[in-house]
């Protein structure tokens, strides 16, 4: 088994689209209209896990825009080539929180979207999965 997708709160569809795909640089797999919402499926361009885009409904995702991971960095944007992407996102106007830095497992750096999810742009010392 593997994790095929995870859902991620944005404003509106095509807000998350323009960040998501405009500025990360991430790639537009399915983006089909249904009974009032659209199915809209995102996937880095490394490939790995993608992202169903959704709209809140009701007060309770409201709440959560942005909030997903409740404060703490949750998504993990791995990268072969940290500084060549770092440089990339800060042209694009991702705005990051620190400055970079390497630590025992890797050199890092957290970023949030515009809708206040935070990030880590990781390159990893060595491979998070030893298979």
């Amino acid at each position: 088994m593997r994790l095929s997708a995870v859902t991620l709160l944005v404003p509106d569809y095509d807000t998350g689209i323009a960040f998501y795909v405009g500025k990360l640089g991430f790639m537009l797999k399915e983006d089909v209209a249904q009974d009032g919402k659209r199915w809209v499926r995102l996937q880095p361009e490394g490939g790995g896990t993608s992202f169903i885009l959704a709209e809140p409904r009701g007060a309770r995702q409201t709440a959560a825009l942005g909030e997903q991971g409740g404060g703490r960095v949750w998504l993990f944007l791995e990268t072969g080539n940290f500084q060549r992407d770092h440089t990339r996102l800060m042209a694009a106007g991702v705005t990051f929180e620190e400055t970079p830095r390497t630590e025992p497992y890797g050199k890092v750096a957290v970023f949030r979207d515009p809708f206040g999810n935070r990030w880590d742009l990781i390159e990893y010392a060595s491979s998070p999965d030893p298979a």
